[in-house]
């Protein structure tokens, strides 16, 4: 690995300049501060804020499960303790007594500087969720109009499209049918169906893929048509499962984005949905969206692409023509391992599909996040090196399954992707990524 991350030469902490913050902060009082969190702590926060704050002793034990503390030569400052000590545990001690400039800061640390990856509760004594501490910040952030305004305008996006990537609703349905000739030059007989009444499959993905990958709705439709599936892709909105509304503490939005989501598939009388490889997206749907609109569990069984193609392996549903040849490492994204235990069904696929399997150290519920996730890489262009300097940890592990001979990075996630890009680029680490829908489509017999 020939670049190194220098210290002296990185961002620092509170001097990025980004307009939604600035801007944001430059409307607030102190006044208009205290009475908006002082409402926030008292209607949102509740037993459960005041439980983690209290419990917190502070030993320490979380700060080196964090990549921003380990790749930043364990300053405290980017400790999960010392986080949540220079923000959520200041507003609380003085009552959301707070200038604006600690609003900026407070921001900046909630937002670019914890990822939301979970892997602190995992060594943290009490189970302390960091994640719901940082997510109560950005819920604060957003009530005060001081958000990084990438992500904003990301948000706005899906407000006024139900797309993040402001996708025409022709566009949508010119890429599903643009993907299908495509995919009728390989093989004759392939559809993509668009609101088929009663499928079984409700099949979703991310804005970027009609917008940037269009690929892999190709990939997925020659995979579906191995497997003889009854799928469906829906011509109206609701067809994108992601939600950056999620990461700026939008609930609101979030719960209307949800709603779309699902109408679209019990309009259809479709029977489940399966979602594409989104780890971020999954989570909205499975974990987040279907709590903010009172259900315990979605309204329908819904499954992420992982689950899904291990069912078709299992069932015998597509069979495998060859083993894929290159050395392939594996990346566990944080919201479908961490956050639902999709490890082992990864790597039944991976072992089912690959020659050559090189596991990253350490693994699975203990592997590092990618850096990207949360939101962090959605806040845009002016974190981008203080993004990748944060991650020389995930740089290391990678180059130490390189040096073990992996060529190929396999990621089940959009974020990740850009996150590991990023990573590999500035490090110069020469690995490919790939989705597991690459992998697949290479390697399956096509009918």
């Amino acid at each position: 690995m020939k670049k190194q991350n220098n210290l002296n030469n990185t961002q620092n902490p509170g001097q990025i300049h980004d307009i939604g913050i600035k801007r944001g902060a430059g409307r607030l009082s102190r006044e208009k501060i205290a009475s908006v969190l002082e409402k926030l702590i008292e209607t949102e926060g509740g037993a459960r804020l005041s439980a983690y704050i209290n419990t917190c002793v502070h030993c320490g034990l979380c700060s080196d499960a964090c990549h921003h503390y380990l790749s930043r030569g364990c300053d405290p400052r980017f400790s999960p303790a010392g986080k949540v000590k220079q923000t959520v545990s200041t507003i609380l001690a003085k009552k959301g007594k707070v200038s604006p400039e600690f609003i900026k800061r407070t921001c900046e640390i909630a937002f670019t500087e914890c990822n939301l990856c979970r892997r602190c509760q995992l060594y943290c004594p009490f189970g302390i969720d960091i994640s719901y501490l940082m997510l109560f910040i950005r819920r604060a952030c957003h009530l005060l109009g001081v958000v990084p305004q990438y992500i904003q305008d990301t948000a706005h996006s899906h407000s006024a499209t139900m797309n993040q990537m402001w996708v025409r609703d022709d566009e949508w349905i010119d890429t599903l049918q643009w993907q299908e000739e495509e995919a009728r030059d390989e093989i004759p007989d392939l559809r993509i169906p668009i609101d088929k009444q009663g499928a079984d499959i409700f099949y979703s993905v991310i804005g970027p893929e009609p917008k940037f990958r269009p690929q892999l709705i190709y990939q997925m439709a020659v995979i579906m048509h191995a497997a003889g599936a009854d799928w469906t892709l829906p011509s109206a909105p609701g067809w994108d499962n992601s939600d950056m509304c999620m990461y700026t503490g939008d609930v609101e939005m979030t719960a209307r984005l949800k709603k779309v989501h699902f109408e679209a598939a019990i309009g259809l009388k479709n029977k489940r949905i399966v979602m594409g490889e989104c780890g971020h997206a999954f989570r909205s749907v499975y974990d987040v969206g279907n709590r903010l609109l009172g259900w315990k569990m979605p309204p329908l069984p819904t499954v992420h692409a992982i689950s899904f193609y291990s069912e078709l392996l299992e069932e015998g549903r597509i069979e495998i023509d060859h083993k894929f040849e290159r050395p392939v490492t594996f990346h566990d994204p944080c919201n479908i391992v961490r956050g639902r235990g999709l490890h082992e069904t990864a790597r039944y696929i991976i072992n089912r599909v690959c020659k050559t399997f090189i596991e990253l150290e350490p693994n699975r519920e203990h592997n590092f996040c990618c850096g990207a996730g949360g939101g962090v890489i959605n806040c845009g262009p002016p974190f981008k090196t203080k993004r990748v300097e944060s991650n020389k940890v995930k740089a290391d592990q990678l180059a130490a399954a390189r040096e073990k001979g992996a060529e190929v990075v396999i990621a089940p996630c959009h974020n990740c992707h850009g996150g590991l890009e990023e990573i590999i680029e500035h490090y110069e680490l020469g690995m490919e990524l790939m989705f597991l829908s690459d992998i697949l489509y290479e390697c399956i017999k096509k009918k």
